[in-house]
Formats: C-alpha cells, sequence, structure tokens
C-alpha cells in the first residue's frame, strides 16, 4: 500500500527512476561520454529535489500520525497537534509544487541571439547595451559567458551577437540558466536621446532578443552532414573592412529549414564552424520543439522573432531612469542598476506569473 494519498500518486514513478539514474551515475563508463553525462547529472540533481521533499513528506506525516495517537491517550498532548499539522501541510504544499510540471528545459545552458532592429545606429547602441547588461547578470549569477559571434556596427554598437551562457555543475530546474533567460526573448524597446541626435530629442528604437536551450552535441538533435551548406569567406569589421587575411568566416545554412548562421568571431575557420553548429543545433531544437508543442496544443508564448516595435516585452526609458516589463507589470526606476546587471527582480516577476499560471492549470486538473 502505498505511502503517499492519491493526489501524491505521482511522486513514486519518480523516486523509482530516481534509484534508477543514482545507480547510473555510479557507474564508471558515464563519465567517458560527457554529453550523456550532463543529461544523466541534470535528471538526477532534478530528481533528488523530489526525493528529498518526498522524505520529508513522510517524515512529517509519520510524525503527525504519531502525535494524533499521543493525543488520543494523552489530552495534554494535543496541544503539540497544531504544529505538527502546520509542519505536514508545509511538506505537502512543497512537494505539490515540485511535481508541479515545468518547462524540462529549465536546467539547460543558453544561447541568446541579439540583433539591433528599428533605430539604425542607436538600436544597435542599445544591442550593445543589452548584451553588456545579461554579461553583468550572468556573472552575478555565477555564470561562464562565452561570445560566439559579434558584428559590431560604426559607432561600437552591436548589429547581431550569439552568447553562450553555461552554468556551473548540474543546476536544479530552478536554478538552470534556462529557467532565469527564457523570458527574455522578444524585443526590448528603448527611449533615450541617442548620441547622434543634436536636438536633444528622445527616440524610439528597438533590438530583439532571442533566447534558445543550448543542444547537446549528440543525443538531442541529429544533423545530416548532406543538408548543410557551408560557405567560407573573409571576416569583415563595421564599415566593411577586412579584419583578416585568410577565410576564416563561415556561413552555415540549412538546407531543409533555410536556416543560416554566420560566425567570423574566432580565427580560426574550424573555430568558427564549431560555434555556428552550436548555435544551428540550438535553433534546429528549439523548432522541433514549437512544431511538437503546437501539434499537441500546447505551445507556450512564443518568443518575438521580428524586431517591431509595437511587439514588446519591456521598454527602457532613459530620461526616467525607468524599466518596464508590459506582460507582468513590473515597473522600477532603477535602470542605470538593471543595465549594470541587477536584474534578478525583473526576471523574477516572469517567474512568479508563470509559476502561479502553473500552479493554476495543476488546480484545473484537479
Amino acid at each position: 500500500m502505498s505511502k503517499f494519498p492519491p493526489e501524491l500518486a505521482g511522486v513514486e514513478p519518480l523516486l523509482e527512476e530516481y534509484a534508477a539514474v543514482e545507480r547510473e551515475m555510479s557507474d564508471p563508463d558515464l563519465h567517458s561520454d560527457q554529453s550523456r553525462a550532463r543529461r544523466v547529472g541534470r535528471r538526477y540533481a532534478e530528481l533528488g529535489r523530489v526525493a528529498a521533499a518526498a522524505r520529508a513528506f513522510l517524515e512529517a506525516q509519520d510524525d503527525l500520525e504519531a502525535g494524533r495517537e499521543m493525543a488520543a491517550e494523552d489530552p495534554d498532548f494535543a496541544a503539540e497537534l497544531p504544529k505538527l499539522q502546520e509542519a505536514f501541510y508545509t511538506v505537502q504544499a512543497a512537494l505539490i509544487e515540485i511535481l508541479t510540471p515545468r518547462d524540462p528545459d529549465d536546467a539547460r545552458d543558453v544561447i541568446m541571439e541579439i540583433k539591433a532592429g528599428e533605430g539604425g545606429e542607436e538600436s544597435a547602441l542599445f544591442a550593445g547595451d543589452l548584451m553588456r547588461m545579461y554579461q553583468h547578470y550572468a556573472e552575478k549569477m555565477g555564470w561562464a559567458v562565452q561570445i560566439l559571434g559579434l558584428t559590431e556596427s560604426d559607432l561600437g554598437g552591436v548589429k547581431d551577437a550569439q552568447i553562450a551562457f553555461k552554468a556551473k555543475g548540474n543546476p536544479t530546474p530552478e536554478e538552470g540558466v534556462w529557467a532565469h533567460l527564457k523570458y527574455e526573448g522578444g524585443v526590448h524597446r528603448v527611449q533615450r536621446v541617442p548620441v547622434t541626435e543634436s536636438q536633444g530629442r528622445i527616440h524610439t528604437s528597438a533590438a530583439g532578443v532571442l533566447v534558445m536551450p543550448e543542444a547537446e552535441e549528440t543525443g538531442d538533435i541529429e544533423i545530416d552532414p548532406n543538408d548543410l551548406r557551408i560557405d567560407v569567406y573573409r571576416s569583415s569589421g563595421p564599415g566593411g573592412q577586412s579584419v583578416n587575411t585568410t577565410d576564416s568566416a563561415v556561413r552555415i545554412t540549412h538546407i531543409p529549414t533555410g536556416i543560416v548562421v554566420s560566425m567570423q568571431n574566432e580565427k580560426s575557420q574550424l573555430q568558427n564552424k564549431e560555434a555556428g553548429m552550436r548555435v544551428l543545433r540550438s535553433r534546429l531544437m528549439q523548432l522541433e520543439q514549437e512544431k511538437r508543442e503546437a501539434e499537441a496544443a500546447e505551445a507556450r508564448a512564443s518568443q518575438v522573432r521580428t524586431v517591431d516595435r509595437s511587439e514588446r516585452i519591456r521598454t527602457y526609458n532613459f530620461p526616467e531612469n525607468r524599466i518596464a516589463d508590459h506582460r507582468t507589470g513590473y515597473k522600477a526606476y532603477n535602470l542605470d542598476a538593471v543595465l549594470n546587471g541587477e536584474l534578478a527582480p525583473v526576471i523574477q516577476s516572469a517567474i512568479d506569473a508563470d509559476e502561479a499560471a502553473r500552479l493554476a492549470a495543476v488546480g484545473e486538473k484537479q
């Protein structure tokens, strides 16, 4: 007979899986395949939370049952029951929250693309501000940052950039990079006086951010080499001048989908190809996930793919030092701090809204 009530019946299969994954973690052969080891390590961390919460639940349940038996025999002990009940309800709520379905990619690392949009040079300068904001935030989170590709504008802004963010070790889902940065996908709007404006007028421009969970090199997505067209060319910098005397830049075209990835940040053709393949794998994995979700009619809110000011998710107002998230209603007057990496409260507002929606969906099904 199960020790868990019917509403927590889903715990036992997870505990069985946890025991199996724990055995797999002790297999010396596992670590000969780093990609597989990362996947298994992520799952072990996820299930470890379930196991710990389940143990706490069973202990609190046993304490409450023992307390009720003692109170029936000794009226003086009845005064202790409310404390035992409160402890039980607390761990029960914690276990239910952990069991609430969450994004299976939350523990993954992330590849982010930032693109200048409407607004010309001012948009490129703002895209550069966004890139530095995410870099500062990643430093505060203890993540590793790698710029895979970068095309700068004439004034030192960013026309487009591809950046990899990687957590240390095997984070739990709520600590994962994707769990935090997935809410950043969309159009970011800026209102300020551009450096190119001589009349002091406030302009509005925008930059686009695309966020993808990073695909593993093996296991997540298989790419047929025959589906790729790879072109090499000479790297160029702002204004189009050549910055390399060899054909080190790489353009990868995935013929079936038409996805094109260009890389020129590294000095060698091989390094640029490897960086390009990382981005391509992640784009293709996201494309596959979107197809599956659409077929199941459970697609999550799609990220904005066009840099149109009317499809904004957030506004950065420099004259008022104000930042406003249009999805969650978050607003604060510390834009300077946010651009310096103090992004946690903004992201937390999105996490809270997402968790509330997931818990509400679970409640509707029960």
